[in-house]
């Protein structure tokens, strides 16, 4: 009987999880230089950095009339703002597999509060973001943001961020009351002013300066969430001083009370902790090309593409450098077409959510700057959205003066980019200084935008260097001259 023998199996090298492997191999955790525990602690910092929005959005949509005098309220925005946040960012982790957040971007919901609602409904107003997001989206499908994107300029990227900075920190200091309107503007030359009456005064203004105090120096000492510790310990502030000093609100009975709370009165929510109010989710309308005419939803349909289409880009190649995510020479990165693809689905969800349109966030720098390399960091974020949908409430005690520092901070933060210009090239500091200054003097960051891509070219054409000009800023500059001459376009071709 003839005997077979087996020849003994080769050791095997002890496997990790299979768990563990999938997820390294799905997100590229080794291959980039990071861990699992490092990316999820760089979750919870980009959370902690940016967890602000969820206070500050409703500040801002949830307290503006629609063209009707409604409101959508604080609580209800607080509610989808969390969960646009919260799915967006998950999806930016899992498809575009970055370390980037996704939330309503700032400076694009002021104007949708403050240019868009203001001429219809609230229903209507976010029908033109959702419209608006599509059009970004079939924009990324042909390839044409993605190109767009590498034409522009860096100079003229660098200048878009450091305008926006100074947009949000005028929004920071006109809601924390510190700058406000001249009662009778048209008596002088000067529209505005500081406080109330020229001068400062009364414990709300107080409660501003603290924040704003409190919170430069938790950023400065680069105090992980140092924003969102800054907004909660001076809402706590606030909330002393309205028990103590009772200010009241900024109207009473229809009078003006100079030194009273700009928005929210800052008082302890029954009860705190609730299921999110969600009942704006899919409260959209189309019908405003009817409300309020074609040509003017036209118009407003193409300013918030603009804004939207631009705001995102210069964000996107700073995280991406800070990453390391980016070719040798910084023009692209790996899978650009499908994160400025989420980028444009995250407008379309801020539109049917009724958040305003949501992008790219750049306090996720705060995530990458802790190590976070991979699109783990960002669904671990997006859980973390998840879980403050059951805190809402908290936000109705969140006054502006407590908020405001927050945008101040956020925007001394981002005029940093202005390093990046050289002003010692008229030709380059021009466009960039129109970019910057636009922005929060006309209170349109589109207008920023629209002046420096048409400075841009007509300087360069000026001096004979015209061929060096890319075809798509020739493009965007003569829709800019469009935009900026509509009244004349109406004029010539009888459109009302």
């Amino acid at each position: 009987m003839s005997v077979t023998t087996q020849e003994p199996a080769a050791p095997v090298e002890p496997a990790e999880p299979a768990e563990r492997g999938r997820l390294d191999r799905f997100f590229e955790i080794t291959r980039r230089g990071s861990t699992v525990k490092r990316e999820v602690l760089a979750g919870l910092t980009t959370f902690a950095t940016m967890a602000y929005i969820v206070v500050l959005n409703p500040l801002i949509i949830g307290t503006a009339p629609d063209a009707d005098g409604n409101l959508l309220g604080i609580a209800p925005v607080a509610g989808v703002t969390a969960l646009v946040a919260a799915v967006m960012t998950i999806l930016m982790g899992v498809v575009g597999r970055v370390p980037f957040a996704v939330a309503t971007g700032l400076g694009l919901n002021a104007f949708v509060a403050y240019a868009v609602a203001s001429q219809m409904t609230w229903a209507e107003a976010m029908g033109l973001v959702v419209i608006e997001g599509l059009i970004i989206t079939v924009l990324v499908l042909t390839g044409f943001r993605k190109a767009v994107f590498r034409a522009i300029p860096a100079e003229l990227k660098a200048a878009i961020a450091a305008g926006i900075g100074l947009f949000i920190a005028l929004i920071g200091f006109v809601d924390g009351g510190l700058v406000r309107r001249v009662p009778d503007a048209a008596g002088t030359t000067v529209p505005v002013q500081l406080g109330g009456d020229g001068t400062l005064r009364g414990w709300t203004t107080v409660v501003f300066l603290v924040g704003l105090l409190v919170t430069g120096i938790l950023v400065a000492r680069k105090v992980k969430a140092g924003i969102l510790i800054g907004v909660v310990a001076t809402t706590v502030v606030a909330v002393i001083v309205n028990a103590l000093a009772k200010p009241g609100p900024a109207f009473v009975n229809g009078k003006p009370n100079p030194t009273g709370w700009q928005l929210n009165v800052p008082t302890l929510p029954d009860p705190l902790i609730k299921a999110p109010d969600l009942h704006l989710v899919g409260n959209v309308s189309f019908t405003a090309f009817a409300h309020v005419g074609v040509m003017t939803a036209l118009l407003l349909v193409f300013t918030l593409v603009l804004a939207d289409f631009f705001d995102v880009m210069g964000t996107t190649v700073g995280l991406a450098k800070q990453a390391g995510l980016t070719t040798s020479d910084g023009t692209d990165m790996p899978r650009l077409g499908k994160v400025l693809f989420v980028d444009g689905v995250a407008a379309v969800a801020g539109g049917a959510g009724s958040a305003s349109s949501a992008t790219t966030y750049v306090e996720s720098s705060s995530g990458i700057a802790d190590g976070g390399r991979t699109g783990l960091t960002s669904v671990v974020t997006g859980v973390l959205f998840l879980g403050a949908l059951l805190l809402t409430p908290l936000v109705s005690l969140v006054p502006s003066e407590a908020a405001g520092p927050a945008l101040v901070v956020v925007g001394a933060l981002m005029i940093r980019q202005v390093r990046e210009i050289d002003f010692s090239d008229v030709a380059v500091a021009v466009p960039a200084f129109l970019t910057m200054t636009l922005m929060p003097f006309t209170y349109s960051i589109t207008n920023g935008i629209g002046a420096g891509f048409v400075s841009w070219v007509a300087i360069r054409v000026a001096q004979g260097k015209a061929r060096q000009i890319h075809p798509l800023m020739w493009a965007v500059a003569v829709a800019f001259v469009l935009y900026f001459g509509i009244n004349l376009v109406k004029a010539v071709t009888g459109v009302s």
